[in-house]
């Protein structure tokens, strides 16, 4: 037998029992652990997912500072693979991230971890190094190019087909992407109260989904605002090829730049108040305010953060998808949306939809991996 193979062997025992310690309090058997040699631990029969070591380095490269950023970098770099059910791998993650050590448990985690071969590569590219004070007008331009700009046609492998980067609205749990994403259009048109000849705003229009189908369901005349050009151009051209063009107007604008010439009768931001910023809360509400006529509906639909969350270390998200993104209670933004005037009417929580759609959309994403990735790259696709 050769030195390597030796060494191998080695380091697949070593894994093993790293393994054996870290889990020794976790029902493993939904997962199964395959090493790059080909042997396997753990569920061998019917895993729901199995987690691929690529190399004898995988698990230090994952584990040495263990957290959510370096497991999805280990994941991004390629240390490890996932097959099968990831959501039950995210189950693994939080029970891995959220376990209480006691010292020596420590100590003899860390012993194993140094006996594995440390990786050539600990390096991961992709992210943003964004510059500037958080929330500028030249840094929020920046977080959302990195973000949104990556390319129109691989966004369009995975959402729906008009485009709708948020959650649908299942009314049965079953519906596929694109009905559930019509629903979710009529759902905010007709909390919107849309009248036929309305003028409705939209903050974040993105590929401007929103305004076409209330153009054409509603009568409205709309007007989207978007940090990207692409988007942009994508919805101008969108709204030509379905004949309202005359109906909605879009442009390359930050929120605190909007001077329109008239005030709307609705307001809608869907998606884009998760970019705004706890200190800016009041800032985004007061412009809201100051551009809708009185009587006037005002539509804001983000992503909360729970209260009682909380987070161990630095956030993938933060560093590799939504750079800057700052998520807050709703408490707070029903807070500050009052202190600014506005009285809050109607509040809906739309959680369970969005672990639906997101199902949806990694299972689109995987089955055009090979097109995602010649779109962009590889590890553009596993961010």
């Amino acid at each position: 037998m050769s030195m390597r193979a030796v060494v191998t062997d080695q380091a697949v025992n070593l894994s093993i029992r790293f393994l054996e310690n870290v889990l020794s309090s976790y029902d493993c058997h939904n997962f199964m652990a395959r090493f790059w040699d080909g042997s396997s631990w753990g569920n061998t029969r019917n895993p729901r997912f199995v987690m691929v070591l690529n190399h004898p380095g995988a698990l230090r490269q994952m584990f040495s500072v263990a957290s959510e950023l370096s497991f999805g970098e280990a994941f991004v770099r390629g240390d490890f693979d996932l097959e099968g059910d990831i959501e039950a791998a995210f189950e693994l993650g939080d029970y891995l991230l959220q376990r209480e050590q006691s010292i020596p448990e420590r100590m003899r985690i860390g012993a194993l971890l140094l006996k594995l071969p440390a990786a050539a590569h600990t390096e991961t590219s992709g992210g943003t190094q964004l510059r500037g004070a958080v929330h500028s007008r030249s840094r929020d331009r920046a977080a959302v190019t990195y973000h949104y700009d990556v390319s129109n046609d691989f966004y369009s492998l995975w959402l729906d087909r008009r485009m709708v980067y948020s959650c649908g609205y299942f009314k049965t749990g079953l519906e596929g992407i694109n009905r559930a994403q019509e629903q979710k259009l009529e759902h905010i048109c007709r909390k919107l109260r849309l009248r036929p000849g309305d003028h409705l705003l939209d903050l974040g229009c993105g590929w401007g989904g929103l305004m076409c189908y209330a153009a054409l369901n509603f009568g409205v005349q709309a007007f989207g605002i978007t940090l990207s050009q692409p988007q942009a151009e994508f919805a101008r051209a969108r709204f030509r090829e379905a004949g309202v063009a005359d109906r909605c107007i879009v442009e390359v604008c930050d929120y605190r730049d909007l001077d329109p010439p008239q005030e709307y009768d609705k307001i809608v931001s869907v998606g884009m108040f998760e970019h705004v910023g706890r200190d800016l809360l009041s800032e985004y509400f007061r412009q809201a305010w100051s551009v809708l006529r009185p009587g006037g509906v005002f539509l804001n639909h983000g992503i909360a953060a729970s209260p009682t969350m909380t987070r161990r270390g630095p956030s993938f998200m933060d560093k590799y998808v939504f750079p800057d993104g700052d998520l807050v209670p709703l408490g707070t933004t029903i807070q500050v949306a009052e202190s600014c005037r506005f009285e809050v009417r109607d509040v809906e929580s739309l959680r369970e939809h969005y672990a639906l759609t997101l199902r949806r959309w990694v299972r689109r994403l995987e089955a055009r991996r090979v097109e995602a990735v010649r779109e962009t790259n590889e590890q553009a696709y596993r961010i």
